[in-house]
C-alpha cells in the first residue's frame, strides 16, 4: 500500500510540475535502468505533452563507487533530447547549471506559448485567447504548448 500511495502521490506531482530534474546515482546502475520507467511516467502524467527534463546523474563526487560511465548517461540522455549534468548533492558541482537550463527550457516554452496569442492582423490578446477560442482541452489536460 506504501508503493500505490508513493505512484498517486507522484502522478499528482507530474500534472502541476511544468519541468523535472530527474536524478539517478551514478553509484547504483539500477537507479540508471530506473531512468526509463522515470521518463515514461513523465511523459504518461505531465502537464505537457512532452514536458522539459534535464537528466542528472547525481554523487559524480563518489568517483571510486561509480557504477554508470558519463558515456552511457549522456547516451541516454541524447535519445531522449535531454540535457545531461553530472552533478554532486554533497558539493554541489553543478546543480546550479542543471536547475539554470531546466528553467531556461521552461521559460522558452512559456514564450512560445504567448506567442500563440497573438492574433494574426498583428494585435495581441492581452490575457490570452478569449473562451470561444480556447479548443478542447485534449487528453490527460495536456497543455497546447
Amino acid at each position: 500500500s506504501c508503493a500505490v500511495e508513493f505512484r498517486s502521490l507522484t502522478t499528482a506531482f507530474f500534472r502541476d510540475a511544468m519541468g523535472f530534474l530527474l536524478l539517478f546515482d551514478l553509484t547504483n546502475e539500477q537507479s540508471f535502468l530506473n531512468v526509463r520507467n522515470w521518463m515514461s511516467q513523465l511523459q504518461m502524467h505531465a502537464y505537457c505533452e512532452n514536458p522539459d527534463v534535464v537528466l542528472c546523474g547525481n554523487k559524480c563526487d563518489l568517483m571510486d563507487q561509480r557504477a554508470i560511465s558519463e558515456d552511457e548517461a549522456r547516451e541516454l540522455a541524447e535519445k531522449y533530447g535531454i540535457p545531461y549534468f553530472e552533478t554532486s548533492a554533497a558539493n554541489g558541482q553543478n546543480v546550479t547549471e542543471a536547475v539554470r537550463i531546466l528553467l531556461d527550457l521552461i521559460m522558452r516554452r512559456m514564450e512560445h506559448c504567448v506567442d500563440k496569442s497573438w492574433i494574426p492582423d498583428g494585435t495581441v490578446r492581452p490575457n490570452g485567447p478569449n473562451h470561444q477560442d480556447i479548443p478542447e482541452a485534449p487528453d490527460r489536460g495536456k497543455c497546447a504548448c
